[in-house]
């Protein structure tokens, strides 16, 4: 079963289910604005895919917070403690594939690489 994490607002999220939908690939969405954050999902995203890349930097989130808050964040134990806190700074949406790969972001080549594993 695919999984994707995010929250339903986003335009990434809306684009990855219309694009899973048009394919006929079934899928379970976890909203961890509304059902939260999966301490061991968090922690395996942190393993696999780095710190680094699940922090959305681009977004209103990141940018809200003051210089002294992001400076804070040098490590995987910190960007953790803000993604616990503030989920949206998490980058959209996080797949969990069926094979059990992982993804951050949308584009129609990247899911059809992922749906064909």
């Amino acid at each position: 079963m695919i999984t994707i994490y995010g929250i339903p607002n986003c335009d990434s999220v809306k684009r990855a289910r219309t694009w899973l939908e048009g394919q006929g690939l079934a899928y379970q969405f976890h909203n961890y604005k509304k059902s939260g954050l999966p301490e061991p999902d968090l922690q395996r995203w942190l393993a696999e895919l780095g710190w680094e890349k699940l922090l959305n930097r681009a977004g209103t989130t990141w940018r809200r917070l003051d210089d002294a808050a992001k400076a804070e964040i040098c490590d995987a134990s910190s960007a953790a403690i803000l993604m616990r806190a503030q989920s949206s700074v998490i980058k959209r949406p996080i797949v969990a594939w069926a094979d059990g790969s992982l993804s951050i972001g949308f584009s129609p080549e990247l899911f059809a690489l992922h749906a064909r594993l």
